[in-house]
């Protein structure tokens, strides 16, 4: 019990930040704006942390579940995680942008943030790293697909139209993904593998230990994830209240949502590539970003026509160019089944771009 407790130590603290949270929840609120901000940032971190855990253990299913279906638990349980927080930001305080800010920024972290870093850190470590062509041929159009029904489309909607096009988005993102799985669990499986010659597996091997039972696993990955959604729960109300009347721009809150459900991403994203392997980093970093937009965007949409709310989906025209220079740039870089430092720098800086125009707030 005390190993476990040792092990745990983020997921215990945790659940104290949530008894504390929801005991003291209205006279944080009520004590002043800063106190209600450093509540905020104190959440965020500790939300952070339950994350890598809930990532941790959605790594140790996926090693004993094996490929594809372990990428698939990595991804589901990182938009899993970024949608619940994201329907209670938005329960809490209604933003018609929100939704849209946050996909966006993933969008920016998951293929420039995590691709770039991961490429470049690896490249000037390794050279040039290999991996599946087609698996990044793949993602790449999927995710074009997805992004230009959902978020490019919608630019040149009247708002009269909105509704029935919502609709018809999440139900054909659900059919392209329901293909996707079937491709991706089916005869096209072999896309997302690269046998690599060095068959020593990532991370710590008592850790991953294939002779553990994954049940204690899977018992901890949903602890996390209520967790999670308790903790965003108190987040969001105390956000709210310490960044009223600040002049914030509406993407950092958007790019805050993001963060925390990549962080356990590219964590093990660079652990990959600092170990000469290529292909996780394609599959958690596509594989997230497809997820977050063929997913959380029918969740959320769902979630407007049920409650009513007006939402945003189409993209600003700064934003726009942004992410047909991503696709752009991703699906030149990513169709040899090679990844090298000068690559990897091409979308880093991209993902420079992306923090520099959210800081003017566009």
């Amino acid at each position: 019990m005390t190993d476990l407790l040792k092990k745990e130590k983020l997921m215990l603290l945790g659940l104290i930040a949530t008894i504390f949270a929801y005991t003291m929840e209205h006279t944080l609120i009520a004590n002043g704006r800063s106190l209600a901000f450093i509540t905020a940032v104190i959440l965020i971190i500790v939300i952070i942390g339950v994350a890598i855990r809930v990532a941790h253990h959605a790594e140790v299913i996926a090693e004993k579940i094996g490929e594809p279906y372990g990428t698939m638990v990595l991804t589901l349980s990182a938009v899993l995680v970024e949608v619940i927080i994201l329907v209670i930001m938005m329960s809490h305080e209604h933003s018609p942008t929100l939704a849209r800010d946050t996909i966006y920024a993933a969008i920016m972290l998951d293929m420039n943030g995590i691709i770039g870093l991961a490429a470049l850190l690896g490249g000037l470590r390794h050279g040039e790293q290999v991996y599946n062509d087609d698996a990044g041929k793949t993602y790449v159009v999927m995710i074009m697909t997805a992004v230009g029904i959902s978020m490019l489309v919608p630019e040149f909607l009247p708002t009269d139209k909105w509704t029935y096009y919502s609709v018809f988005t999440i139900g054909i993102m659900i059919v392209l993904y329901a293909l996707f799985l079937k491709m991706q669990t089916g005869r096209h499986s072999y896309f997302f593998h690269y046998s690599y010659a060095d068959k020593n597996k990532l991370g710590n091997a008592e850790e991953h230990s294939t002779h553990a039972s994954i049940k204690p696993a899977i018992i901890l990955l949903i602890i996390g994830i209520i967790l999670t959604g308790a903790l965003a729960e108190v987040m969001s109300t105390v956000l709210n209240t310490g960044v009223k009347g600040l002049d914030i721009p509406p993407i950092l809150l958007g790019l805050v949502v993001a963060t925390i459900s990549a962080s356990p991403e590219i964590l093990t994203a660079l652990k990959a590539a600092l170990a000469n392997r290529m292909q996780p980093v394609i599959n958690i970093a596509l594989g997230a970003t497809l997820s977050t937009v063929i997913l959380t965007i029918p969740v959320v949409e769902a979630v407007a026509l049920i409650t009513g709310q007006q939402i945003t989906m189409g993209l600003t025209i700064p934003q726009t160019v942004m992410v047909v220079l991503t696709l752009f740039v991703g699906a030149i870089n990513l169709n040899d089944g090679e990844t090298n430092a000068i690559e990897g720098m091409t979308h880093f800086v991209l993902f420079a771009t992306f923090i520099m125009l959210s800081i003017l707030g566009l």
